[in-house]
């Protein structure tokens, strides 16, 4: 521990960002950098507890505590106060392949279950995590380091998203011949086209893409398992296969009027809205000049906010069917829990600097959805909601009437989640799976079929980033087994 009493000597400092009205005008990162002698200090807060539960990655309640990677956080917090940051580098790199990713765009569940937010503010661990990566490659430390021996195996992996970049990141430094097959144009999967470039800047990904590339991985993009080529066939070529496509089936909205024009889901939103921006082109789906509306509470609802905003939208609204959360933990909600507490993400502070007010709505449903003679949507039909718990703790909506509201929309987006993964693959390969979800056991990862492992959010459901590269660095280490007899993968 640098500094026993850096706790209590500092305050938790974020990372700045740009001014909402300014950064509206780009599709650059909000956020920007703390200097290294804030970083040091915010470092310094670190109680290097002997029980860090920031890194214990469980479930309580049915939510995140700490990282399920295990960082060895107290560790890189030490170091960075200390101003030795390679060494903190070598300790995050231990234990996670993409601190760069999430870094940014986890939702830090290490810093719920910080000791010093018992009291006190968390520490300031994903600005730290992000500040360290960061400032490897700007030294030059971070250089391709291709396995000096290979085993002749050879692994194919679906998907790139974190998960399977993840495994493949793993399994080539065992030395194992690796190909990844990606459905889209570009490598990534939801780092590449789920996130908006605001939070998550293309060219870091693609930076370390091209770092995967030279140490031997193959990407093979445009090329989508289950239709251009079989599970099978895939089987025959490989010595074993990872499955990591995610869950990439979304979830629909039963309701009057969701055949009209004007009415998207939010990926598809999403992923045009970055294809546009990285090949120069107009979007497809714009929200420019129109009511926007977003149905669904969530970040990914949140992202539509921000990139409706930068598509200079009339106005935007985002609809929750929960109700406002409240501003301190409840007794429910106790530490280490995912605190669940009310906070401006950097989408609405947007949209309230530039409308004047949070675009939240509340405990509000849509009843239906109307359009105009030419089957384009023109506006949406709510009532607001009151939850409502039993004796037994469960919870069920109830419609309040006279609450009734007509609002004028010419987009809407609809953000409520993902069902599991994508119907292609499952079809006709023979995988078990229920719910969307291909059954295998977690720690093991084997599929029904021989040789075939699964991991990430295609086998349990979605999920967070974190997760994901934690499942991916687990698969590897059961495939390498698997190939081998033996592991030496963490």
């Amino acid at each position: 521990m640098g500094k026993p009493t850096g706790f209590l000597e500092y305050q938790r400092e974020k990372a700045k960002e740009r001014k909402p009205l300014f950064r509206l005008q780009d599709w650059k990162e909000y956020q920007l950098p703390l200097t290294e002698t804030k970083l040091k200090q915010q470092g310094a807060r670190c109680m290097d507890c002997g029980t860090p539960f920031c890194h214990t990655g469980i479930k309580l309640n049915g939510t995140d505590s700490g990282c399920p990677l295990y960082n060895l956080i107290p560790e890189w917090n030490d170091w960075v106060y200390r101003g030795q940051w390679k060494e903190a580098l070598k300790r995050l790199l231990k234990t996670n392949n993409f601190p760069e990713f999430t870094g940014r765009v986890c939702p830090a569940p290490c810093e719920g279950a910080c000791t010093v937010a018992i009291h006190d503010e968390a520490v300031a661990i994903k600005s730290i995590e992000q500040a360290i990566i960061e400032k490897g490659f700007l030294e030059g430390w971070i250089v391709p380091e291709p396995p000096y021996k290979r085993t002749g195996k050879k692994v194919a992996i679906v998907g790139s998203g974190p998960a399977g970049l993840a495994c493949a990141d793993q399994l080539n430094k065992a030395g194992h011949l690796v190909t990844v097959y990606e459905r889209a144009d570009r490598i990534g999967g939801l780092l590449m086209y789920g996130i908006p470039n605001m939070k998550l800047d293309k060219k870091l990904v693609e930076r370390r893409i091209q770092l995967l590339q030279q140490e031997g991985i193959i990407f093979i993009t445009n090329t989508e398992i289950g239709r251009d080529i079989s599970l099978e066939q895939l089987k025959k070529e490989h010595h074993a296969v990872i499955l990591c496509a995610g869950a990439q089936k979304q979830r629909e909205l039963q309701i009057h009027g969701r055949e009209l024009s004007g009415i998207e889901l939010a990926m598809d939103y999403l992923t045009d809205s970055t294809k546009a921006l990285l090949d120069s082109r107009q979007p497809k789906i714009s929200a420019e000049g129109k009511n926007v509306i977003v149905i669904g509470g969530g970040d990914t609802g949140a992202d539509c906010v921000a990139t409706a905003l930068r598509q200079k939208c009339k106005s935007v609204v985002q609809f929750g069917k929960h109700p406002r959360l409240p501003d301190t933990r409840t007794k429910d909600n106790p530490w280490p829990e995912y605190p669940y507490v009310f906070t401006l993400d950097y989408a609405y502070e947007e949209a309230a600097a530039k409308f004047g007010k949070d675009p939240r709505q509340f405990c509000i449903a849509t009843k239906k959805m109307v359009g105009d003679k030419n089957g384009q949507v023109k506006e949406l039909h709510t009532i607001q909601m009151e939850k409502i718990s039993d004796v037994n703790g469960h919870y069920t909506f109830k419609e309040i009437l006279g609450t009734e509201k007509v609002w004028p929309a010419q987009l809407v987006l609809i953000a409520i989640g993902f069902e599991g993964t994508d119907e292609t693959l499952l079809k006709h390969s023979g995988l078990e799976h229920t719910n969307l979800k291909v059954k295998a056991e977690y720690g093991k990862y084997q599929t029904n079929l021989e040789g075939v492992f699964v991991a990430g959010d295609m086998r349990r459901g979605q999920s967070l980033i974190v997760w994901a590269i934690h499942e991916g660095r687990e698969a590897a280490r059961e495939c390498d087994r698997y190939l081998m007899g033996y592991t030496n993968l963490p």
